[in-house]
């Protein structure tokens, strides 16, 4: 009999379970996710950080130690630019913009209404991840 857990999309591609983030100063980002988020740390040492975010474990790693996850691929330079965008949806986009700029944050955009239905709002943390709130 086979394993059928693992025998199609659905059923082994659940929920994200983690996300790591490449940073740089890896003390400035946490305190920025600490501050700004208002999240616990929930695992620290010398070279990452974890936070959780709903289900979703988000681990600050500091740049030095990516290679060891990713080798033989490169560690992206952020000087490149953006290249994703982590979506929290909120209910009051403008509210949280309010507290997210009196805890540091700076807005990229927004809040602005959408063509496609929500109201959004983006903002970097410290190592150049754009964040986005967004109604709905």
């Amino acid at each position: 009999m086979s394993d059928t857990s693992e025998s199609s999309p659905a059923a082994w591609a659940g929920p994200i379970a983690a996300i790591t983030l490449f940073v740089d100063d890896l003390a400035a980002t946490a305190r920025f996710y600490s501050d700004v988020f208002e999240l616990p740390v929930v695992y620290a040492d010398a070279e990452s950080t974890v936070f959780r975010f709903g289900g979703t474990l988000v681990n600050l790693l500091q740049r030095g130690a990516a290679p060891e996850l990713i080798e033989p691929a490169n560690v992206g330079d952020p000087a490149g630019g953006a290249v994703a965008v982590f979506t929290l949806h909120v209910l009051d986009v403008d509210a949280r913009c309010a507290q997210l700029v009196q805890r540091g944050a700076t807005l990229l955009n927004g809040p602005i209404d959408r063509p496609w239905g929500p109201r959004t709002a983006s903002f970097r943390d410290p190592a150049g991840h754009v964040w986005e709130i967004a109604s709905g």
